[in-house]
């Protein structure tokens, strides 16, 4: 199993306009394609005085070639629109995660 995780830094006053839309449009979209599931959006604690709100998008995904598949048919097109709304206003970066068994 992967995580695919995404944080996201968005810039002050920016927050909850962008936090809205990842409630009610980002996560139901990525979570109706069926290859990205048990969806989890966290708020990232800061840790200094920053300015704005940092945010992590985590999904899980079966295997590498199942989320290179979504990328391709659907993730490009989604981070499009993330970009088209809210500009420089908002970066993120990916990280890939393995689970791990620990006991």
């Amino acid at each position: 199993m992967i995580i695919y995780n995404t944080t996201f830094h968005i810039d002050k006053g920016y927050e909850k306009e962008c936090l809205e839309y990842f409630k009610r449009t980002y996560m139901p979209e990525v979570s109706a394609s069926g290859f990205l599931t048990n969806g989890y959006l966290r708020r990232i604690i800061p840790t200094a005085e920053d300015e704005g709100t940092s945010f992590a998008v985590q999904f899980h995904v079966k295997n590498i070639e199942t989320l290179n598949y979504w990328i391709e048919k659907e993730g490009r097109s989604l981070q499009k629109r993330v970009t088209n709304l809210f500009g420089n206003k908002i970066t993120g970066f990916v990280t890939l995660l393995e689970e791990i068994e620990w006991e």
